[in-house]
């Protein structure tokens, strides 16, 4: 049997941490919790979690740094906990690495219900499909999926596993337009519980690795009102 997926809750109110552990434990996943952001980013570094719970506001460095820094040496998935509903606060989130975001107050079922969301969400292929090639190439770019890499004129580009996702899904394809909803079901799967505002932030996340320019683009172009495509090599 494998062992249970490991999350660590990361917030400085001792009773949210507590509630958030007791219904994750419950629902079969091992917890890790800290209580700030360098007491987290060690105990990662330590025992290194699938998915991390992460508050924005919190003591010394915050969420947004904690996740900048989490991103220079895990791949774990960030479910970032923001107290303001501003969207400005859940799109800085995102564009640092968080895979999701939660507004307080939070039911913690539905907490529990993202947690197993994003750890289910389905990788590079989706089922029923046929297996994409091991290697694809497109000019400078190279998507190698049985490392989960791409390069870009050889070095490696810094994607997030969502990134790394999203562009595969996109290129498994070339010149076919993929709306929002569609990249959402086969990148973040078909339970998930947010608005589509999120493939908007990764794919400007994903042309800034890739020095693509939106309005000549060479790797992703924006089909307008529908939604994204790969460019056809030419």
């Amino acid at each position: 049997m494998s062992a249970a997926p490991t999350v660590l809750v990361v917030d400085d109110e001792a009773r949210l941490r507590e509630l958030v552990r007791g219904y994750l434990e419950q629902a079969g996943f091992q917890v890790t919790l800290a209580d700030n952001g360098l007491r987290a980013l060690e105990l990662a570094r330590r025992q290194p979690p699938d998915l991390v719970v992460l508050d924005l506001m919190l003591p010394g460095i915050d969420g947004l740094e904690v996740c900048r820094q989490l991103r220079s040496f895990s791949d774990a998935y960030v479910l970032m906990l923001t107290a303001r509903a501003e969207e400005i606060d859940r799109v800085i989130g995102l564009e640092v690495g968080a895979d999701d975001y939660l507004t307080k107050p939070f039911s913690p079922r539905e907490l529990v219900a993202r947690v197993r969301a994003i750890l289910r969400r389905p990788r590079t292929s989706p089922t029923g499909e046929p297996a994409a090639p091991p290697t694809l190439r497109f000019g400078p770019l190279t998507i190698d999926h049985a490392r989960h890499e791409a390069r870009l004129a050889g070095a490696p580009l810094a994607l997030t596993s969502l990134e790394y996702d999203l562009l595969a899904a996109l290129a498994a394809h070339p010149g076919r337009a993929f709306t929002r909803a569609q990249l959402l079901d086969r990148v973040w799967g078909d339970d998930y519980f947010g608005d589509d505002h999120v493939v908007d932030v990764h794919i400007a996340n994903l042309r800034k690795k890739l020095g693509d320019d939106p309005a000549q683009p060479q790797f992703i172009a924006t089909v307008r009102g529908v939604g994204y495509r790969f460019v056809e090599p030419q």
